[in-house]
């Protein structure tokens, strides 16, 4: 489900309304990530924590791990070329692109391919699936990015899940997040629920 509102009728409500109503009260969204993606995502209480959480995610105070299930035998690597959007909604590596960097490494072999814990310094538009399928590692379940035919591997859903968050607590310490992965996630990994 997309994090905010977004265009057609299809797209349905946003995250951000549904924790709103949960809570009763605004919420500020702090950051996003793809619709179809899993995972955690942060929102602020107050403007003045969403300034906070916002200024630490744009000064990279806050690290980000990412689990990702790929086709092929994945081994640690990175990426770190510019990506750049393109009229398709698509994003590619470009010399013209903003800044962008990926890390990854296995952590076991998985029907199909690998999973991989993966983390990113920045955060632009379909990093990790554009990074990914550039250095020959397209994400399972990946509709737009990869080979044809797709979705990739024939998952049934994307297989990028946002697991990890670390970020300053506004007191001085880190504030540790984790999101355990989903069952349909766990079931196309062939995990054990």
């Amino acid at each position: 489900m997309p994090v905010i509102p977004a265009r057609g009728a299809e797209a349905g409500r946003p995250l951000s309304e549904l924790v709103a109503e949960a809570l009763g009260r605004r919420v500020w969204v702090v950051h996003r990530i793809d619709a179809a993606t899993s995972g955690l995502v942060v929102f602020a209480l107050s403007a003045p924590e969403h300034k906070r959480l916002s200024r630490a995610f744009e000064g990279r105070a806050v690290k980000k791990t990412y689990l990702a299930a790929v086709k092929g035998s994945a081994r640690t690597g990175s990426c770190d070329s510019p990506l750049r959007e393109f009229g398709s909604g698509r994003v590619a590596p470009a010399p013209d692109g903003r800044p962008s960097r990926t890390s990854w490494r296995p952590l076991r072999p998985c029907d199909g391919g690998t999973l991989l814990e993966v983390t990113i310094e920045t955060g632009r538009r379909h990093q990790i699936r554009a990074h990914l399928t550039a250095a020959g590692f397209p994400i399972l379940g990946d509709p737009l990015y990869g080979p044809a035919p797709r979705p990739v591997g024939g998952a049934p859903r994307l297989m990028l899940h946002a697991w990890k968050l670390e970020l300053p607590d506004g007191q001085g310490g880190t504030l540790s997040l984790e999101a355990p992965m989903l069952q349909d996630f766990r079931s196309v990994l062939g995990t054990a629920a």
